[in-house]
């Protein structure tokens, strides 16, 4: 199929181009705007208690209140509040109201705080709306305009709350952005004219990748737009490192083995269809495996990873098709000119260093095994020290941007749960009234839960049937206390329900309890499943039964020493109270289906070795020779254009920049070159059983690797030339 494929493109190479830029332009032309929503509850399904009291609230209390953005005023000077700057907070507060900004429903001063130096503007925003970017909109102009309010009185205000986080989450992804796409391009195209020393080599790909991004973007759209998914500002950041990475690995697939075929005295457009026909089936195993991984990802209770696994498997399948048609199709009407002007590709270099480390790993197979499996194991106890933070805004921008300070300091100067109380919503099951009489007992019970600082009845609906107790606790909502107190109040809040009344609770640390809940549910389906379909896809390729076992246990082993490593670096190195929460399972597919491309590579090339007749140490030897240089710079580009995220500024991006570069480079360097191939030795023949795909086929003993390795029989190109 693979050499049809090539022999198709480098016959009609201006129509594959053409085909490709009408797709560009028709996609681009036509797709919808991206969607994206910063709203945590969003992202979970109704089936969570904390989604079902929000629909209580919205039922029963439509126009309950419920600050989207909060002013926090305090004295230039930093003293306590005068009378007359109370009466400017009042006066700023009206005068904000009367705007009539869009999305703002009401304005009304909040509770000063307890030593007397803060005071409080609370801005309600269509509830509707909440996470979507009208709102970070309109957090903007309320921004602007309670500043401009207070210019004059000895006051400086900051606004904060979800919407304002929203905006410098917005502001942040931005700039973001904007330095993970440099920092990709740079790296792409230094390390591409360090290994070619050819211009053309180092642009053309990111030229290519330029044009699958865009196509992708669209089809991405259009697959939002129809499955309704969630959106987030982060799988922006990482689609351009996925397409820019992922992109560039089977690039370089392709471009090593064309290289090989040159030197192997092949004309240049036989050895593009060699190339393709050699190396396609590994590249189409590679992307089927990510692709796999990343749909596993629907399986996911989150919103978030909903959308994110579709996305990154779209931007996949185009870049697995541009691999096996686009830049054969455009190499080919170029040839050998795209390594101007340096004449290495020529010849082979005598003494190469992979030669070397071929070597040592056909000789000592067994010590090779051993030091890169415990070097694996010991990174791996990093893991026991796990621990997940759930504060998606503040993990996604810096902490001195303007809402973070403004979280920052009402914990300081209020409760610290202040600014995201948690909700009691008692409601009757048989539609009659609530008994009143129990109210300030009930309310009592919430109150003497170790961890809550205040609880009290706030209001009633007209027909008497929910009540709502504000519980406001000691600690900051994403908090690893306050999500174990919201969990108490809960059972508290359920234990303690009259008959004939539900009782469910609401708020931010409700949702992150979920969201806890909703990762661990994930933890038990999607690795699993995730596992099982690469295996498949790996029993497919090899023919065997065997070998799938021990490549997913050493990628696994692979994921376990990447979480340690993050592990010690973030919460044991720099303090921090533990990592986000979505962090492993992004790691786990990232890590698990791209670190298995190389493993895919380098068992590829090394049963081409062993069916050109050689015993499974030298076969070894051999793949890791020829192999190793694509695995080592496909590697490298990958783990350094991940790395890029690290220069975002904010935690979420950092640590997945460092989890995922790190573990692509385990994969690549640790893996692929030393354990799965000394391995493969050890184990022998049995590794490909109960197939014989490691045998030579009858009648091709000594023949050409373009020949043996994959399809018995070779096409003849138009020339009639075999290649």
């Amino acid at each position: 199929m693979f050499r049809r494929i090539g022999n198709t493109v480098v016959r009609h190479p201006v129509w594959t181009i053409v085909a490709w830029l009408i797709a560009a332009v028709a996609i681009v032309a036509t797709a919808p705007g991206l969607p994206s929503s910063s709203d945590e509850s969003s992202f979970l399904p109704k089936s969570y208690e904390s989604i079902k009291a929000a629909d209580v609230q919205q039922e029963a209390f439509p126009s309950a209140f419920t600050p989207s953005a909060i002013a926090l005023y305090q004295r230039t000077d930093g003293g306590k509040l005068t009378a007359a700057d109370q009466q400017d907070v009042a006066r700023i507060t009206s005068e904000l109201g009367k705007k009539h900004i869009d999305q703002v429903q009401r304005v009304i001063p909040g509770q000063p705080s307890k030593d007397g130096r803060y005071a409080l503007t609370l801005v309600q925003m269509d509830s509707k709306n909440a996470g979507q970017p009208k709102q970070a909109d309109a957090a903007k102009v309320v921004r602007e305009d309670v500043k401009a309010l207070t210019k004059g009185t000895q006051l400086e205000v900051k606004l904060g709350g979800s919407a304002a986080q929203a905006l410098d989450q917005q502001d942040s992804s931005k700039r973001g952005e904007a330095l993970i796409g440099i920092g990709t391009f740079v790296i792409i195209l230094v390390t591409l004219l360090i290994i070619f020393r050819a211009p053309i080599l180092a642009v053309l790909p990111l030229i290519l990748i330029g044009l699958v991004s865009a196509i992708a973007n669209g089809l991405i759209a259009y697959a939002t737009k129809l499955f309704d998914l969630q959106a987030n500002s982060s799988v922006s950041s990482i689609l351009i490192v996925v397409l820019f990475g992922v992109g560039t690995d089977y690039f370089l697939f392709l471009m090593f083995r064309y290289r090989e075929r040159l030197r192997a005295g092949d004309e240049p457009k036989q050895a593009m269809i060699n190339a393709v026909a050699r190396v396609g089936e590994a590249i189409a195993s590679a992307a089927g495996a990510v692709i796999i991984a990343f749909l596993a990802l629907v399986l996911s209770t989150l919103g978030f990873l909903k959308q994110m696994g579709p996305a990154l498997a779209i931007a996949v399948t185009v870049t697995l098709i541009a691999g096996l048609t686009l830049i054969p199709a455009v190499v080919s009407l170029i040839g050998p000119k795209v390594f101007w002007p340096s004449k290495s590709w020529q010849k082979e270099p005598e003494n190469a260093r992979f030669a070397a480390l071929g070597r040592g790993v056909q000789r000592r197979p067994a010590l090779t095994a051993a030091l890169s499996g415990v070097v694996l194991l010991v990174l791996s106890l990093g893991t026991l020290g796990f621990n997940a933070t759930f504060d998606l805004a503040s993990g996604s921008m810096p902490k001195t941007k303007e809402s973070m300070v403004v979280q920052d300091e009402m914990q300081k100067a209020y409760s610290a749960g202040a600014a995201a109380p948690t909700d009691v919503y008692l409601s009757s099951t048989d539609g009659k009234p609530l008994d009143k009489a129990g109210f300030d007992a009930y309310a009592r019970k919430l109150g003497d839960v170790d961890g809550v600082a205040d609880a009290k009845l706030s209001q009633v609906n007209e027909g008497g049937t929910t009540a709502d107790f504000t519980v406001t606790l000691k600690y900051e909502a994403s908090t690893d206390k306050a999500i174990d107190t919201v969990g108490e109040v809960r059972d508290v809040a359920h234990a303690n329900a009259p008959d004939g009344t539900e009782a469910l609770v609401g708020g931010m640390s409700s949702i992150y309890k979920d969201i806890d809940a909703a990762v661990n549910h994930d933890y038990r389906t999607v690795f699993p499943v995730a596992a099982v379909l690469i295996m498949l896809i790996l029993g497919l390729l090899l023919r065997s039964v065997v070998a799938p076992w021990y490549l997913i246990a050493s990628v696994g082993l692979g994921f376990g020493a990447t979480l340690g490593a993050t592990v010690l670096i973030f919460q044991n190195g720099q303090g921090h109270p533990g990592l986000m929460f979505m962090l492993p399972v992004i790691m786990y597919l990232f890590v698990v289906a791209i670190g298995t491309d190389y493993n895919i590579l380098m068992i590829a090339r090394l049963r081409e070795e062993a069916r050109e007749g050689r015993d499974p140490r030298e076969a070894a030897g051999m793949a890791l020779r020829h192999a190793g240089p694509t695995v080592a710079a496909a590697g490298f580009i990958l783990a350094a254009t991940f790395a890029t995220m690290m220069l975002a500024g904010n935690s979420l991006l950092t640590e997945m920049g460092f989890a995922v570069s790190f573990g692509i480079a385990i994969a690549a360097f640790v893996m692929a070159m030393f354990f799965t191939p000394s391995l493969t030795a050890l184990i022998g023949h049995a590794a490909w059983w109960p197939g014989h795909a490691d045998r030579a086929p009858a009648g091709t003993h000594g023949a050409d690797p373009a020949v043996a390795a994959g399809e018995e029989e070779l096409t003849q190109d138009p020339a009639g030339r075999r290649g």
